[in-house]
């Protein structure tokens, strides 16, 4: 877009007719041109949208060498603060190079992350998604963990089970314009509806009835099936990492930061969780699917409690025995013992409707 130019009296500068930048140096001069909002972005809301995703697309640091990323740093921080201004602080947005997000609030908090709704404009339509920001830079590599697990399981885990885990839609790296700190930040697809295991246990304090535990854990172990087909361990299968859907018996695995292929180390692990994880994780020795079937366990058998019989608690203990090669590796095959299991409990399966407390109204 030219300096200068033609402008009828009594208009803001840059409110003559623009061309649309298509190239980085367009890009680069129409955001050097501004000195205010109103000099780049057009009045009209959804125009501003449209050219602050191209400029953010052409302007991104991770477009250009590593000998210019300081200068393209600058100026994406430059289209930034006017963004924001044009935006104003009650519709704060976070741009990527292929997206401009509106922030939410705060949905969740765990122990890396905190978890933000947002949504985005694809092909003329609003999305919502999760925006996960781990807390503390020195987390950015386990969200990049995450991205990379997520990102594989897509890739090479049979389609009809992609449902047991968060769909990725973008991993990007985001700087605080205003302390310059840089996190690596994992857009996930919403997930409405659902409750995590802690929740169900909070809710059944007693235990819950293993009837309805079973389908959880079929859920779950076909979840692990799944991943470790790919080649990984999720390494954290915890009360907090496993959702359910109760009305559409649904469930997903989520926070896949822990993951690591079969036969490493798991990176990290939960600190308050620390008793319920098996030796070779605390021990730092290479997990294996065993290590998943040990967590998973020790989650369902927490969640059963004093309601768990007798045969079932048999089970549980073959899962978690202390010496990683004595216990099950196959969660595929566990899943078929599981059901003759069920089967010699309760008979033949049938569907149990399940339905978790309705909030209580906020004050």
């Amino acid at each position: 877009m030219p300096r200068g130019g033609d402008r009828r009296a009594g208009e803001p500068r840059g409110a003559a007719t623009r061309a649309t930048p298509v190239t980085r140096p367009a890009a680069r001069t129409a955001l050097a041109a501004a000195r205010t909002p109103a000099d780049l972005f057009p009045v009209d809301d959804a125009a501003a949208v449209r050219l602050h995703r191209r400029l953010a697309r052409l302007l991104h640091p991770d477009t250009v060498p590593e000998s210019e990323r300081a200068g393209a740093e600058a100026e994406f921080a430059r289209l930034e603060a006017l963004w924001r201004r044009r935006t104003a602080a009650a519709r704060p947005t976070l741009t990527t190079r292929h997206r401009t997000y509106t922030l939410g609030p705060a949905v969740a908090s765990g122990d890396l992350a905190v978890l933000r709704a947002a949504s985005y404009e694809h092909d003329g339509t609003r999305h919502r998604a999760l925006l996960k920001i781990p807390r503390a830079v020195t987390d950015n590599d386990l969200m990049e963990r995450e991205a990379r697990a997520l990102t594989r399981l897509a890739r090479r885990g049979a389609a009809r089970h992609r449902a047991y885990a968060p769909r990725l839609i973008e991993s990007f790296r985001h700087r605080d314009p205003d302390t310059g700190v840089e996190r690596r930040v994992n857009s996930l697809a919403e997930l409405e509806g659902w409750h995590s295991l802690a929740e169900v246990r909070a809710a059944h304090p007693d235990g819950l009835d293993p009837r309805d535990a079973a389908w959880m854990w079929r859920r779950l172990l076909a979840a692990l099936g799944w991943a470790h087909r790919t080649g990984l361990v999720h390494g954290a299968v915890l009360p907090d990492h496993v959702l359910i859907h109760p009305e559409r018996h649904g469930l997903v695995l989520v926070d896949w930061c822990y993951s690591t292929a079969l036969g490493e180390t798991v990176p990290a692990l939960v600190e308050r969780h620390r008793d319920s994880y098996p030796p070779e994780v605390t021990g730092r020795r290479p997990a294996t699917e065993a290590t998943d079937i040990h967590l998973a366990s020790r989650t369902l058998a927490a969640l059963m409690g004093e309601h768990t019989p007798p045969p079932m608690r048999a089970f549980l203990r073959g899962c978690t025995l202390p010496a990683e090669a004595r216990r099950p590796h196959d969660a595929w095959r566990l899943l078929a013992e599981l059901d003759e299991l069920l089967d010699r409990l309760y008979g033949p399966r049938t569907f149990r409707p399940f339905t978790m407390p309705a909030p209580a109204p906020r004050p």
